[in-house]
């Protein structure tokens, strides 16, 4: 699925602050080799529905048996493997008791190094041993099965084995030191790099495991058809502690939603919720909802956080104008495409962005073979919009009470006419600071 960078930002999926950054939320790799191919996995949403549903299967087959799984490999261990090769230690020699005594007493740090490295290496090769007694079935995914089965080629050596099956926590002796760590250091580096690709992936996966089931996430039900569709219960944003769920569903017929409400009232969030999703959905993982179905999507464009650009001397107006265009180039294709629009033309006078806003929108409702959220404040130009009969119309409710606001952040039926600013101003305490100014 195709996203461009405004929409990664705007969705939060990357952020310097972690605490509000959906890849820092759903992180649980062990180690920094899973990180990045997690981030890899975030950075390259599928585009086919077969990749999408054989994760899914992964998935399902990682949670299966994730309270079996193995802690023998940990960040640290692929660390010392990394650095082992990376060492300048003298030629290991062959392994015999005259050599191994020599080697210790005149390379004692190379001598340790080894030891001490070979001991990692033990570890690794128990760990992804069991992983492949755990996960290599006759019903595993095809795309975990292939890189289980080479690990097994790659761990499966007479040399190995012995290493494999040395009892943890025991020390090498001298001899088994320079065998072991002749071995490794002389016929098998490149291997072990392979096998430390594999398990970064496999990590990777066990981080999107470990998300679902810490945060209850459910498998989303893709349905295969030309004509968009989404239909989302109890859906919620899943970097907030204590979401308010919606009921979400759009379709070929219904392919726009004309979304109003006061400020605070919950549009932008409910708009980035249904966005971030989408795009865990793409990925194969669990989606923060009671159910959910969809099509697959080619791509998914968002209109939220627009700044203007001093340098080159473009007015926030200007930059709102020329995502719209892009926008509406790139979703002119007959693709399937989610568009996520947060308070069009914000950088203008009222009467300036009603009439933009209208053009705007008369003009996307054409595109079928999209599906559409757009907040506003100017919920008048929604009654002229009420005609369209593939328009929905929602609204954030409000309500005051004794100056103060309330938010239920329940999605109802119809348009918002709420018009709180002042009062929040007045809130605030900011009116009385101008009148003692």
């Amino acid at each position: 699925m195709e996203l461009d960078n405004t929409t990664y930002n705007d969705l939060s999926v990357f952020q310097h602050e972690e605490e509000f950054s959906i890849f820092h939320r759903l992180c649980f790799a062990r180690t920094s080799q899973g990180r990045d191919w997690l981030l890899k996995y975030f950075s390259n949403p599928f585009s086919d529905l077969r990749p999408i549903l054989d994760t899914q299967q992964v998935l399902k087959s990682i949670i299966s048996v994730i309270d079996q799984w193995p802690n023998e490999i940990s960040n640290g261990t692929l660390m010392v493997i990394e650095k082992f090769y990376d060492s300048n230690v003298d030629a290991i020699p062959n392994a015999n008791g005259v050599n191994a005594l020599t080697y210790k007493l005149f390379n004692p740090a190379d001598f340790a190094l080894v030891r001490y490295s070979i001991s990692h290496f033990s570890d690794i090769l128990k760990g992804m041993h069991q992983l492949v007694q755990l996960l290599d079935t006759d019903d595993a995914p095809l795309m975990i099965r292939t890189f289980l089965r080479r690990a097994a080629d790659l761990i499966n050596k007479p040399t190995l084995i012995e290493l494999r099956q040395h009892e943890r926590g025991k020390q090498f002796t001298w001899t088994e030191t320079i065998y072991f760590g002749r071995y490794i250091r002389n016929e098998f580096r490149q291997q072990a790099f392979e096998l430390i690709a594999i398990y970064g992936r496999i990590d990777a996966w066990y981080s999107m495991a470990v998300a679902m089931e810490k945060m209850k996430l459910v498998f989303p039900e893709f349905i295969d058809q030309p004509q968009p569709y989404i239909d989302a219960s109890k859906l919620f944003h899943i970097l907030l502690p204590t979401p308010t769920p919606y009921d979400v569903k759009l379709s070929h017929d219904n392919n726009f939603l004309f979304l109003t409400g006061a400020n605070m009232a919950g549009k932008s969030t409910f708009i980035k919720a249904v966005g971030s999703t989408v795009f865990l959905a793409h990925l194969g993982m669990g989606v923060p909802a009671a159910s959910m179905r969809l099509t697959r999507f080619d791509g998914l464009l968002s209109n939220i956080n627009v700044v203007d650009n001093i340098i080159k001397g473009e007015s926030y107006f200007f930059n709102e104008v020329q995502r719209i265009k892009n926008t509406i180039t790139k979703i002119n294709d007959g693709r399937k495409w989610l568009v996520l629009i947060d308070e069009l033309f914000k950088g203008t006078n009222v009467q300036d962005a009603m009439k933009c806003s209208s053009a705007v929108i008369k003009g996307l409702i054409k595109i079928k073979s999209s599906l559409f959220i757009l907040s506003t404040h100017l919920y008048e130009i929604g009654e002229e919009l009420k005609q369209y009969p593939n328009i929905t119309f929602r609204f954030f409710e409000t309500t005051v009470k004794d100056d103060q606001l309330e938010f239920s952040y329940q999605l109802r039926e119809g348009i918002s006419n709420d018009r709180l600013g002042y009062l929040i101003l007045k809130r605030e305490k900011v009116v009385d600071l101008l009148e003692k100014l």
